[in-house]
């Protein structure tokens, strides 16, 4: 039987039983409350949210912290892990490092979470794992963290990625890039983790003239940067950069006469870019970012779910990443039958890509994994993103980039998928 228990920690707003409402309740600043737990609450799994609520567009950490709370709906309805409802506890991460650590610290000590899901920035990811969730034996996953340099962070192996890492997407950019007739290009990356990494991964794989330019992270003006970049007569920018710099990069160089045509990251797949500038000066302007395996039954899975929960389909990136990392770190703490981060870490790469039954995201096939391993089995879960095949490194072995484009009537459109495996 379900219950709905508050536990150990008072939110804002909770259900730790999580039958959540479409409105998406406000999670943000949960605080420990030493009051002492039940016996069967001290045997609950708790799983840590670590996201950015209080930076950059709300559209965007909005369907990240929905698609959490979906997938702990569906571990909760279908019958919880070691037949109790998952618990939670959130805490803003912001877009500052240090104040993540601190958050994340606060998750392990004081709300006592069992696993964390997230933080959603390479630059946040690398010291958390490095300084919290490693030392303190955490199993982590992020959902959005692609910096390359995660790969071999000293994280004890408590660090997983639901996302691929970005030497798969900078080749797909660099020949984005080049099939969309530019042969001389600059590009304006920010200066932290995940803008150095994916700006290697598209100079590694590019093979024309090239003028990169990093520029600070909080950075509001870029004209010289701008300049600088062109100097070469590029003929169209790459753009590198979250919603904000980017709106301010492309106006800037619009304004200034110094580009017309742009390529974009994952980072700058926003509506607000085109709405902001109009289609008439972005539309058929190309970027890549994440995507789904085409014609997939988890996604497709997913998808129906959601549209039953919250309607129309999120655009923005790593939406049904963030998913995944839940229901993966759900279904691992069954496999392992009990809490301790090392078991659970350790079934992490079991229950992703099995030998065992394969099931699929959403209620039914959450429901049908839960009660396989309770009954002793394996299972190969496949997300709504994709295969969950990490290697030795907690990366995911293969995936697929997607090619998307902003229209003219100011919408986000996607291309195409192109796959990827290591």
């Amino acid at each position: 039987m379900i219950r709905g228990l508050c536990g150990g920690a008072v939110f804002r707003a909770c259900s730790f039983g999580l039958l959540l409402g479409a409105a998406g309740l406000s999670l943000i600043g949960a605080a420990a409350e030493p009051a002492a737990a039940r016996p069967d609450e001290a045997a609950a799994l708790k799983i840590g949210l670590l996201l950015d609520l209080s930076s950059g567009s709300a559209e965007v950490y909005r369907n990240r912290q929905r698609a959490f709370e979906l997938a702990i709906r569906h571990v909760n309805e279908g019958g919880g892990v070691f037949g109790l409802p998952v618990t939670i506890a959130v805490r803003d991460a912001t877009a500052e490092p240090e104040k993540a650590v601190a958050a994340a610290r606060r998750l392990v000590e004081a709300d006592g979470v069992h696993a964390i899901v997230g933080p959603n920035a390479s630059a946040s990811a690398l010291p958390v794992a490095e300084r919290v969730t490693g030392p303190a034996a955490i199993p982590t996953i992020s959902f959005s963290a692609t910096s390359p340099a995660l790969t071999a962070v000293a994280d004890h192996d408590f660090l997983f990625r639901t996302a691929l890492s970005d030497v798969s997407q900078g080749p797909v950019l660099a020949r984005l890039t080049r099939r969309r007739g530019f042969g001389n290009v600059g590009l304006l990356h920010v200066d932290d983790p995940w803008g150095r990494g994916l700006a290697a991964a598209f100079e590694a794989a590019w093979d024309g003239p090239l003028k990169a330019v990093p520029v600070n992270r909080g950075e509001t003006r870029f004209l010289a940067a701008l300049r600088k970049s062109a100097s070469g007569g590029a003929e169209a920018l790459v753009v590198i950069a979250f919603e904000t710099a980017a709106l301010a990069m492309v106006r800037e160089a619009i304004d200034n006469g110094l580009y017309e045509s742009f390529v974009f990251g994952d980072g700058a797949k926003r509506p607000s870019l085109v709405r902001s500038l109009g289609g008439a000066r972005l539309g058929n302007m190309y970027g890549t970012g994440p995507a789904s395996a085409p014609e997939s039954a988890a996604s497709a899975a997913w998808e129906a779910a959601w549209v039953a929960e919250y309607g129309a389909l999120p655009v923005l990136a790593y939406v049904k990443e963030a998913y995944d990392a839940t229901v993966a770190l759900a279904l691992a703490a069954q496999a392992a039958g009990r809490l301790d981060g090392a078991a659970i870490r350790d079934r992490l790469r079991a229950v992703g890509s099995g030998p065992g039954t394969v099931v699929n995201a959403g209620p039914n096939g959450i429901a049908d994994a839960l009660r396989i391993l309770a009954g002793g089995g394996e299972i190969d879960y496949e997300g709504a993103s994709g295969s969950m095949d990490w290697d030795g490194n907690g990366d995911l072995r293969g995936g697929h980039i997607g090619i998307w484009r902003f229209t003219e009537d100011e919408r986000i459109e996607d291309v195409r998928v192109v796959a990827y495996r290591k």
